[in-house]
């Protein structure tokens, strides 16, 4: 495996890491009943399972895989196997880390809606 290659794949690595250690919503907590907080935090945690990000992260890693081995025939130099599985790392790890957004996003949503001041 090349130098490139190794670093590249290092990245990738630190990425599916970074993600994996997103901290969950900071609430202002001023105010609020915390039995209340727990039952809305649980409604709203329950809204997020709607985002896919197994689905999505195949589908990135299948696209991915498909552009790798492509620019792996065009280029002719290096391995077509080798360049797909790439490409499937790449295109899974940017398509899971868009779809674990989309779950915090529509989380953050949802407890603003029930009046909570959500800070991060």
């Amino acid at each position: 495996m090349g130098k490139s290659k190794t670093s590249w794949l290092i990245a990738c690595c630190a990425f599916i890491a970074g993600c994996a250690a997103h901290p969950d919503p900071i609430i202002d907590t001023k105010g609020v009943d915390p039995e209340i907080m727990a039952d809305d935090w649980s409604e709203c945690e329950a809204y997020t399972g709607q985002v896919s990000v197994a689905a999505g992260t195949a589908r990135g890693a299948g696209l991915g895989a498909a552009v790798g081995a492509a620019v792996g025939a065009i280029d002719g130099h290096g391995d077509v196997i080798e360049d797909a599985a790439y490409g499937a790392l790449f295109g899974g790890t940017d398509s899971g880390l868009k779809a674990d957004r989309d779950r915090q996003a529509v989380f953050k949503r949802c407890m603003r809606g029930r009046g909570y001041r959500v800070l991060n």
